[in-house]
């Protein structure tokens, strides 16, 4: 009997020890944010987190995954912060699944998604889409399956009616898709999104949107696991000050296109925007 109250006793120890373990890896200095790979903007504004808050004595660690797998581990308190939630319209049907998660911030209010072709390209709307299949291969070039601008570009295809298919593979590949059709002077209609660093190095242009498929425009947000604000409430006000207006944005991803090391780049983008960086620190 003696015995069996020692080992319950053990027990109870050992699952007390793990809680605190787990409470104390809660409120350390580690914060792991979520990043979809690929999307420039979240890569860049990643990147600059980490810069700033490893200058501040954290030790940030930047998880790659889908947009999906982000939210429901965030949901799950695993991982801190996502920069990358796109609302009121790409991510909405999302984000309603995780209603716990918390919106610690606006960090850019520009934002816009659609289907995009060259500027030479002589064609203004969506609509225009069909008298030019053949030219277009009746393809759309869009990005990852399971994205919000996936699903928006499925569902515009058939709210406009279009012959056309949707192909799927990653940003990347979209991009180098545009690239060369550019190269080759050959027509070409991709799903993509501002702020990207391709509206800086090509000449492109959205296709208007009559129904509003796409939405307007729209704001990234950071969002937080349902405790990140009790565990890290000195980390919430810098959040929810953090904001990227369109000049510092385009900088920050003209930089970051070009760089070869982007943890670098970041760590000297914060060092010369000193002045706006400490504003969200409230240092000035």
């Amino acid at each position: 009997m003696k015995r069996i109250n020692y080992l319950l006793l053990l027990t109870s120890v050992l699952i007390l020890g793990v809680f605190n373990s787990c409470k104390n890896i809660k409120n350390s200095k580690y914060i792991n944010i979520g990043m979809v790979d690929g999307w420039a903007e979240d890569v860049a504004m990643t990147h600059v987190v980490k810069a700033i808050l490893d200058e501040q004595g954290y030790h940030v660690v930047i998880q790659k995954a889908s947009t999906d797998m982000i939210l429901a581990s965030m949901n799950n308190e695993d991982t801190d912060l996502f920069l990358g939630v796109w609302l009121p319209y790409t991510h909405a049907s999302k984000i309603a699944k995780f209603p716990e998660l918390t919106n610690l911030g606006t960090n850019y209010d520009n934002g816009k998604i659609g289907l995009v072709v060259p500027d030479d390209i002589p064609i203004k709307t969506i609509e225009e889409l069909p008298k030019y299949e053949e030219k277009f291969n009746n393809r759309i070039i869009g990005i990852e399956k399971g994205a919000g601008m996936t699903a928006a570009t499925d569902r515009a295809i058939i709210d406009y009616k279009l012959n056309y298919r949707q192909i799927n593979s990653s940003t990347i590949t979209m991009i180098t898709e545009l690239q060369n059709a550019i190269k080759r002077k050959e027509w070409i209609v991709v799903a993509g999104w501002q702020p990207h660093w391709m509206f800086g190095k090509m000449k492109l242009k959205f296709l208007e949107d009559p129904k509003k498929i796409f939405g307007e425009a729209e704001k990234i947000k950071t969002y937080s696991r349902k405790s990140f604000g009790k565990d890290h409430p000195e980390l919430t006000q810098f959040f929810s000050k953090m904001y990227f207006d369109d000049q510092a944005m385009t900088d920050l991803l003209t930089k970051m296109e070009n760089s070869k090391n982007k943890e670098t780049t970041a760590k000297e983008w914060v060092k010369d925007h000193s002045e706006l960086v400490n504003s969200w620190l409230d240092k000035n």
